[in-house]
């Protein structure tokens, strides 16, 4: 496209070309990667010219090929034909990259035109050569050809055009190369009466000659006219001669503008290069003393902590990460550019994950004391795109009277997927993706209120590094990268994504996704129990049935939710006063009551009739009272009501772990300790690597007590070292290391060195043990040492990894890294654990 336009703006400067076209030189052995990069096949030139029909045919296997890879529109059919397959072309070609001048082809009838034409022909060299380079050097460093294709007839037409005369004058051309058998050019067969004048024509090509021959159709012109009209033609043949000239000197240009280009394209690739090495490198030192930070609240969660504490600790480790998150995005807007990011198909849960979130973003929320924004509120909804038509009516309803999570107008969710292919126009949902029961299609929503987006930038708020405002004007963060890269990632999982922001009202942000219907297995239990899941504190609330407190619908209904998962009942009722009359028909037994903090502090008078009612009515010990309050410092400044204690304070935004522990200490029920989020206790991991000596090298103390922590969390035992050579050392056969865990970048002996060495150290006590010169019997029956290195390292770009893999290492583990990480990549090295002694 860039060669067409260049070709096509610049048309003027050659008036009397009718095309211009590049050739390629390819070799045999590159035509395979060639036409499978152009998405074409090489074709024959000859059978092009004799046989238009079959033109499709391929090049027949040559040693190498010239096919026309660009191309002006007027001459485009020539894209894909083999310049050496064409009889005129290839002697031409030859000459042309052997002389290092310019060739011009004998006269031919031109393709799909049949008009009589020439070809001038130049060579194009990958580098700049001396004036005396010999044939080979010149053929060796040939890129390609450049040609300009001369329309005879129409060339000499237009040059009779420019002499105004009264006079009819006959105009021939001839290439008298072989002056024997001229060729005819252009011109009409008259009779030769002796009155032609002859003129010769330099085309720029020294090994062929031309010439032009005129006359007037009068027989006799009288002087005048005779004189005038032989300058005429003079000024006509230094014409054609100077178009020739500087149509070669055009082409010089072109060739010295593109090997200008080429020295800004070796430039711009070694820039991409300095990018990527520099985002690398920043990535591993953040990432290595992140690692300790991350590792250090990972421990401290094995601590004994109250539930206040446990958000704390919680909410600094979401923190932390969601800097690293900060890193992986911009490694991965540079993994986008370039067209490198991947995407790994692995099982996951997706309320847990949506727990995450929320708590990323709780700390916020509670200083604000809001539930999320500066004013109302953050909501997540998630549907099957097969229910979203039943959502879509209980919101419009819903909206219509702003009854919202907060009671503040949004953004009409619907309106953000407008457009989306996954809807039919009437709001049906198109059943291609649905109906697989091995694929689950969800639609995602967030929306908010606030401030919006203006009008005039919602146009660019997908485009990367483009933020809604000035950088130091702007009221609200962020990179500018997290939706551009959303887009995209939405892109490969087969999904849509758009939104609706109204200014000073807030926006809501909808995509689409395909995902995997991944099996629940035992082992997949257990390993979402070990991932923070909230499977093993349900139990403990069945069959128990609680109160929900709240005058508004949408509030209510994300609580019960909530409350729900638990395996508790649950009702709902919107002021203090129906919750007593509710308690009071004694139809059901309520445990627990849940009041939202709008309506406690809204008349402490009727919170502290409510309580003494509650006395009255003799359930102080069957129910429970809980606030449910958007800020600590809020709920306890407001609730002390003379003579009435405070109720139990449960944070939200509510999330199934934090709910859970709260209600277990006050209510007495389940385990009142830490069980960090519901996973399972430490004593029931302490087996799974019992018996399994570990070493881990890596130069960082900080890395070695959280790499160590987190391996004797699973039982095993663990051995650290600081420097790579002690590492082989300790790892020389015979030894009882079961694993080692190697940080690369280390002093005086890195991490590649040293498994290159250990695994020459192995090779060769195999090759020993094989010979028989060592006994396997002393050796626990081990015939072949070989001990699993897992690299540890900050760096996340593929040429470590390959690196890792090629000095001997059997995996690879990220900087930070978490204990059930280092668990799970050690763990595939080991089989049914022996019946040993540390």
């Amino acid at each position: 496209m860039t060669f067409t336009r260049y070709t096509e703006r610049t048309a003027f400067e050659r008036p009397l070309t009718s095309g211009v076209a590049y050739a390629v030189r390819v070799l045999r052995s590159e035509r395979e990667e060639f036409e499978k990069q152009q998405g074409w096949t090489i074709k024959r030139m000859d059978t092009f010219e004799h046989n238009p029909v079959h033109k499709d045919e391929p090049s027949p296997i040559e040693e190498e090929y010239a096919p026309v890879i660009f191309a002006q529109d007027t001459v485009s059919h020539v894209i894909s034909l083999d310049m050496l397959s064409g009889k005129e072309d290839r002697e031409n070609v030859l000459r042309a990259r052997a002389s290092g001048k310019g060739v011009l082809t004998a006269p031919f009838r031109l393709l799909k035109t049949n008009r009589l034409g020439v070809i001038l022909t130049f060579a194009v060299y990958k580098r700049e050569l001396p004036s005396n380079a010999t044939p080979n050097e010149r053929i060796e460093a040939t890129d390609g050809y450049l040609g300009g294709i001369f329309d005879i007839e129409s060339l000499v037409e237009k040059l009779l055009q420019q002499l105004a005369s009264k006079q009819t004058i006959f105009v021939n051309v001839y290439d008298i190369t072989n002056l024997s058998q001229p060729i005819s050019m252009y011109g009409s067969n008259v009779s030769d009466d002796g009155l032609w004048h002859v003129s010769t024509l330099n085309f720029g090509d020294p090994f062929r000659k031309h010439e032009m021959r005129c006359r007037f159709k009068q027989k006799a012109p009288w002087p005048l006219l005779a004189i005038s009209t032989s300058i005429g033609i003079l000024v006509i043949a230094s014409l054609v001669g100077h178009i020739f000239q500087a149509t070669v000197n055009r082409i010089a240009k072109v060739e010295e503008d593109y090997h200008g280009m080429m020295e800004l394209k070796k430039k711009a690739e070694a820039a991409d290069v300095a990018k990527s090495q520099f985002l690398a490198t920043v990535s591993h030192e953040i990432r290595t003393p992140m690692n300790g930070v991350l590792g250090m609240l990972d421990m401290l969660m094995d601590t004994e902590l109250d539930v206040t504490q446990q958000d704390y600790v919680r909410t600094a480790q979401a923190s932390g990460k969601a800097l690293v998150s900060l890193i992986n995005e911009v490694l991965d807007q540079a993994k986008v550019e370039s067209g490198k990011l991947e995407l790994e198909a692995v099982s996951f849960n997706l309320r847990a994950i949506l727990d995450d979130v929320l708590s990323l973003f709780s700390g916020k929320s509670q200083d604000k004391g809001v539930e999320f924004t500066e004013k109302g509120h953050i909501f997540v909804t998630v549907y099957l795109v097969e229910e979203v038509v039943d959502s879509i009516e209980v919101e419009t309803e819903l909206s219509s009277s702003k009854n919202t999570l907060s009671g503040y107008p949004v953004a009409d969710r619907c309106h953000s997927w407008k457009g989306f292919k996954t809807f039919n126009q009437d709001g049906s949902t198109s059943p291609f993706k649905s109906s697989s029961a091995d694929l689950i299609n969800l639609i995602v929503s967030v929306e908010d209120t606030g401030q919006g987006i203006p009008l005039e930038a919602q146009s660019r708020i997908f485009t990367p590094f483009m933020q809604v405002g000035p950088s130091i004007s702007r009221t609200h963060g962020g990179t500018g990268i997290g939706l551009s890269i959303s887009k995209y990632l939405v892109g490969r999982m087969k999904g849509e994504i758009g939104f609706v922001s109204i200014p000073n009202i807030g926006s809501t942000f909808t995509f689409t996704a395909v995902f995997g219907n991944g099996s629940s297995t035992s082992n997949e239990h257990n390993s979402q129990q070990m991932n923070n899941q909230p499977n093993s504190v349900s139990s403990e609330f069945q069959g128990m049935k609680a109160l929900v407190v709240d005058p508004r619908p949408i509030r209510a209904k994300v609580s019960r939710y909530h409350i729900q998962r638990l395996g508790i009942q649950v009702e709902v009722v919107s002021d203090l006063l129906q919750c007593l009359s509710q308690i009071a028909s004694g139809s059901k037994i309520i445990n627990m009551i849940l009041v939202e903090q709008e309506v406690w502090e809204k008349d402490t008078s009727v919170s502290t009739l409510f309580v003494n009612n509650l006395r009255k009515l003799g359930c102080g010990f069957q129910s429970k009272l809980f606030l449910l309050a958007n800020s600590i410092s809020s709920s306890r400044a407001n609730t002390s009501t003379d003579g009435v204690s405070i109720p139990s304070v449960i944070m939200k935004p509510l999330r199934s772990s934090m709910l859970a522990a709260s209600l277990q200490r006050a209510m007495g029920v389940g385990n009142k300790g830490n069980i960090r989020n519901g996973e399972l206790p430490s004593m029931s991991l302490r087996h799974l690597l019992l018996g399994r000596k570990i070493l881990i090298v890596d130069d960082n103390n900080v890395n070695l007590k959280v790499a160590a922590a987190g391996l004797k969390r699973y039982g095993a035992a663990v051995v650290c070292v600081e420097r790579g050579k002690k590492a082989t050392e300790l790892l020389t056969p015979p030894h009882q290391f079961d694993a080692c865990f190697m940080d690369i970048q280390m002093p005086e002996m890195d991490g590649f060195e040293a498994t290159k060495i250990i695994r020459e150290m192995e090779h060769n006590f195999n090759n020993r043990i094989r010979r028989g010169e060592v006994s396997i019997e002393a050796y626990e029956n081990v015939s072949n040492f070989h001990v699993p290195i897992l690299a540890m390292t900050a760096d996340v770009i593929q040429a470590t990894y390959e690196e890792c893999l090629r000095s001997g290492m059997d995996g690879y583990v990220s900087k930070p890294f978490e204990a059930e990480q280092l668990y799970r990549e050690v763990s595939r090295f080991f089989p049914p654990i022996p019946d040993r002694s540390p």
